[in-house]
């Protein structure tokens, strides 16, 4: 019996050595197989393409590259003169066309007080004069308010919070109306996007609390699960012609899960770490988990009835 044991010790140190070694494999599959992580996140935001309303020389740029800028910053400046000059303009117009009206009230008024000496077609024409003055005064006001509002233009101002990026804007360039001359990264859209296979998006809930480790950077950042993607690009199939689908025929026996974006709200963020869109991340997120709600607020207990006075009681009965 003796000469056994070391044989049955070997072998139960081999089978429990096996189960070990099974119950590490598994949890390795199950963390890097089903667990929703990836290595393949994102920092993401929103970019506000700068772009003039009207065209001209830059006369003066008021910021510089990677500069950090507040909603209602002057960016840069447009030719000012000429469109103070057409403004001015615009305002004499106005002043000519006040007098033409004033001039055809006159003679209205005037032809009027003779009463039946002026024909009858005369007091028709003196008051088609004075409705045309009418108008064209009208149009000229409009002039005035379109030429305050292009000078207004001159000043091209930032619209978010965010940093001033790739700036090549220079003064004495010309830019036109419609044609992106700056470009801003909005800070108040900073956000991590996750690119999860398809496979996890069972275990991801809205709300959900989520882990983000930048690379380079040794501290987490935290957040929740925002939104998840409603749709990605079909690289298989396109529209033909005849605006029938047309769908590549061939397969791969070898299947790849899609990747979803998931979109991660940042709630922690340390001061000193620099979000830079572009930035890759790695994404955590709690399986199967939401955030919690804020408890209810207890309602109010019903008062209790008064309890009658005699007198009361007395009046009752």
């Amino acid at each position: 019996m003796k000469r056994y044991l070391p044989a049955l010790g070997r072998s139960a140190a081999t089978i429990l050595i096996v189960v070990a070694a099974a119950f590490v494999a598994m949890w390795l599959w199950q963390h890097y197989a089903r667990s929703p992580w990836t290595r393949d996140g994102r920092v993401r935001a929103d970019v506000v393409r700068v772009t003039p309303d009207i065209g001209g020389l830059v006369t003066a740029v008021a910021v510089r590259d990677n500069q950090q800028v507040k909603a209602g910053d002057l960016l840069f400046v447009i030719d000012q003169p000429r469109y103070s000059l057409a403004l001015a303009q615009a305002r004499a117009s106005v002043e000519s066309a006040r007098a033409t009206l004033n001039q055809a009230q006159r003679e209205a008024r005037r032809d009027l007080a003779l009463g039946n000496l002026v024909a009858a077609e005369t007091h028709e024409q003196n008051v088609a004069r004075v409705a045309t003055a009418q108008a064209a005064l009208a149009q000229a006001l409009t002039s005035v308010q379109s030429a305050e509002l292009n000078v207004s233009r001159t000043q091209v101002k930032a619209s978010v919070n965010g940093t001033v990026t790739n700036l090549d804007l220079h003064p004495g360039d010309y830019v036109a109306a419609g044609q992106q001359a700056m470009a801003l990264v909005d800070a108040d859209s900073l956000r991590v996007e996750g690119y999860f296979e398809e496979t996890k998006l069972p275990s991801i809930r809205i709300g959900a609390p989520v882990t983000v480790e930048l690379m380079g950077e040794p501290r987490l950042l935290h957040g929740v699960v925002e939104s998840i993607s409603a749709g990605i690009n079909d690289t298989t199939r396109s529209n033909a012609g005849n605006l029938l689908p047309s769908v590549d025929p061939t397969f791969t026996w070898v299947r790849l899960a899609q990747r979803i974006p998931v979109r991660v709200k940042l709630t922690q963020v340390p001061a000193d770490v620099r979000l830079i869109t572009g930035r890759t991340a790695t994404v955590t997120i709690q399986p199967n988990a939401v955030a919690r709600p804020a408890p209810a607020r207890p309602a109010p207990s019903p008062s209790a009835a008064p309890t009658p006075t005699p007198a009361a009681s007395a009046k009752v009965r």
